[in-house]
């Protein structure tokens, strides 16, 4: 069985440094964690500890991608000036492990147009096999008319985007994830709940303000199963008959959508996730390194799962190998 990561993170010392000049306290808590704890050196090695790590876990091949909040809270002109050389950089580790390493593009979306340009250019010239977004840039969430370029961009290339969370908007963190000491508060705006809810709302919004409609070849990758919001599209039926959609909200998920475990190793989980959407839905992804891997960890998940040989197969390898054949270059 070979094994795809598809939600592998780095960070660069340039993007640290950025992050550092414009937000010193840095307010988001993905960022004190990847900058200040145990993981931080994880996430700054393209090169033989990510090897090792990925040997250790049982991963064949790892689709990185830079670490939320990426370049979207950063202003406009810094993003666009970072994005090229933050990819060219993942370009240079993918071409010395080509075989172990393959790449999501990061995109300065508080600059819509040059993101849509970059992407181009990552997927066409740098081989990249689409990009990761986080769930909002400049507290706009992307389902807004000025990200669709981007969007535009991914349906034309057939590349598929990788939504992302990262920290809800400050006015939603203070109205609820505030309260308790940190780092409670913390975890709970982010990892616990908030930006997974964050995430999921995000998609929901994409498909009902028409995304989809517009692009119907866009391909969106969904982390976590789904962002909490692929455990309760019966009650989401509700928006329906409201909507001028040209489908039901729910259908959307099994042609638009692929999610995978995000690093959440449940088999109750997958089973309820095969039972939403197609197996052809599902993809494996780590989340490295926020995830504590255990040896072999990654592959044992798939190969105990409670699933047909063909659909470990689907969810191990085979899907991702069909998006990523459909792309063009």
């Amino acid at each position: 069985m070979k094994l795809y990561g598809l939600e592998e993170h780095f960070l660069t010392p340039e993007v640290v440094e950025a992050w550092q000049r414009h937000d010193p306290l840095l307010a988001e808590p993905m960022m004190r964690w990847a900058l200040h704890s145990d993981i931080t050196a994880d996430l700054l090695d393209l090169g033989d500890g990510r090897i090792a790590a990925m040997d250790d876990a049982g991963i064949d091949v790892a689709v990185l991608s830079l670490t939320t909040p990426g370049l979207q809270n950063l202003p406009a002109s810094e993003a666009v000036a970072l994005q090229a050389s933050v990819n060219d950089t993942l370009a240079d580790a993918v071409s010395r492990n080509p075989g172990r390493l393959q790449g999501f593009a990061a995109l300065a979306t508080p600059a819509p147009a040059a993101a849509a340009d970059e992407l181009r250019r990552a997927v066409t010239e740098l081989g990249f096999h689409g990009a990761l977004v986080n769930a909002h840039s400049g507290g706009r969430a992307l389902d807004a008319p000025e990200f669709w370029d981007i969007y535009e961009a991914a349906e034309d290339l057939r590349a598929p985007v990788y939504l992302h969370p990262r920290a809800p908007v400050g006015a939603v963190v203070e109205a609820y994830y505030r309260g308790f000491r940190e780092p409670v508060n913390a975890m709970l705006a982010t990892g616990a709940f908030g930006w997974h809810y964050d995430a999921g709302l995000t998609l929901l919004r994409m498909i009902v303000s028409g995304v989809f409609d517009r692009f119907p070849g866009l391909q969106v990758v969904l982390g976590h199963w789904g962002e909490v919001v692929l455990f309760y599209l019966d009650r989401v039926a509700a928006v329906d008959p409201l909507t001028d959609l040209e489908r039901p909200v729910a259908d959307y998920f099994r042609t638009n959508v692929f999610v995978t475990p995000g690093g959440i190793s449940s088999h109750k989980y997958l089973r309820w996730s095969l039972e939403t959407v197609p197996a052809e839905r599902v993809m494996y992804a780590s989340d490295h390194p926020f995830n504590s891997e255990r040896a072999g960890s990654a592959r044992r998940f798939l190969d105990t799962a409670p699933i047909s040989a063909a659909d470990r197969d689907r969810i191990a390898s085979g899907n991702w190998e069909q998006l990523v054949a459909g792309i063009r270059r």
